[in-house]
């Protein structure tokens, strides 16, 4: 079956009861019938209900078939799955090379976390493709990447990067929240461990918070162990609202893909835009590489503003009417964010002659969007 068909139809529940959705069971204690049965775990679906029951286990098959993982683990947060991933990735003292466009929160753990286990984070320029070859060493245990990145949208060459990581024994990780692992799958292109929030595009409906982690083979096995020996959970009724989105991923993504890249290319022609940063365009510098890698684009990207500081693009987006000011995306509603107050590069890998804003796109009408922008960005 095509991909679109099997998001509609993956994860759907084994029982003959004949509901279309899971049964959103909630439930701590599993009861046994012996005590041999209490220490056979093996034998029942479910042990005890810390690892999830329904539709817990329907969600993680339903991404497991998404990314063709053998396992799927549910965190709390994408931040949490980005932690979980690099914890599974960074093993002993050594060093973690870490993409210069990595989202806020994560580069926040890699600084004060990761230096706890004896790992020193290094950041490096998100477009240094192969190159990092001359970067990576016997000490190098992780390499964490995010294509695009959040607030800047460069596209690293995540084959290069896996395939250098590789050669040297080190796991690679990447954050796919961007793409919601329909628009690219990075475990076929040679990366260990794939994290994404899904409370952005899976979820869609901007209601709830979760993280996944995909891995296959034997990361996988180590991610299955470690989700246990972590005690992460989700709840049933979260777990059901982010199967629930995943059934319309396709169709949302479409939409506001397409609106995002319209949007784009209109800002593009307006006279206070330097420069805008979506993969997707033309003459984007990462379009080569989008091409080859990503099946389409999501409807997030960023701008750069021509002449105006940090404080004046705050004002322009204060005058959004309909599109509302908020740090997500990937939900049915467009977002706008000013960007300058949380930009940290310390790999000096960006710079820009004006202020950068965050646009989301959702699925409200092109040209309504297009004129509370145009009424925003006003003399």
């Amino acid at each position: 079956m095509k991909r679109t068909t099997r998001l509609i139809h993956a994860g759907r529940p084994d029982d003959d009861d004949g509901l279309v959705n899971p049964s959103v069971q909630r439930a701590s204690t599993l009861l046994a019938r012996s005590s041999e049965a209490l220490y056979a775990p093996a034998k029942r679906p479910f042990h005890y209900a810390r690892g999830g029951l329904s539709p817990q286990a329907e969600l993680r098959d339903a991404l497991a078939d998404l990314y063709g993982a053998d396992h799927v683990a549910l965190a709390s947060s994408g931040l949490a799955a980005v932690a979980l991933a690099l914890r599974l990735a960074v093993e002993g003292p050594g060093e973690a090379l870490i993409s210069d466009s990595v989202y806020g929160p994560v580069r926040y753990f890699c600084d004060e976390e990761l230096p706890r286990l004896g790992v020193t984070p290094r950041y490096y320029a998100p477009r240094i493709g192969a190159g990092i070859a001359d970067l990576l060493s016997e000490e190098t245990r992780c390499v964490l990447m995010e294509s695009p990145g959040s607030l800047t949208f460069e596209v690293q060459d995540v084959p290069a990067i896996a395939d250098a990581a590789r050669r040297v024994g080190a796991k690679t990780v990447i954050d796919d929240t961007w793409s919601a692992g329909l628009l690219m799958n990075p475990l076929e292109l040679g990366v260990d461990f794939a994290a994404q929030a899904l409370t952005k595009y899976v979820g869609g409906h901007a209601d709830f918070l979760m993280g996944s982690v995909a891995a296959r083979g034997d990361d996988a096995d180590a991610l299955a162990r470690r989700e246990i020996r972590y005690g992460l959970h989700v709840s049933p009724d979260d777990a059901f609202l982010a199967l629930r989105g995943y059934r319309t991923l396709a169709l949302r993504m479409e939409r506001s893909g397409a609106s995002g890249l319209e949007i784009a290319r209109r800002l593009q022609a307006h006279p206070r835009v330097a420069e805008v940063l979506h993969p997707g365009l033309e003459d984007s510098p990462d379009n080569t590489l989008f091409r080859r890698d990503f099946s389409g684009a999501a409807g997030c990207f960023g701008v750069v503003l021509k002449d105006v500081s940090g404080r004046e693009a705050e004002a322009m987006l204060d005058r959004l009417e309909l599109i509302a000011l908020g740090f997500s995306w990937g939900g049915f509603e467009s977002l706008a964010m000013p960007c300058d107050r949380q930009l940290r590069r310390p790999a000096g890998s960006w710079t820009a002659d004006g202020a950068l804003i965050r646009l989301a796109i959702g699925l409200e009408d092109v040209d309504d969007l297009w004129a509370d922008i145009e009424q925003a960005l006003a003399d």
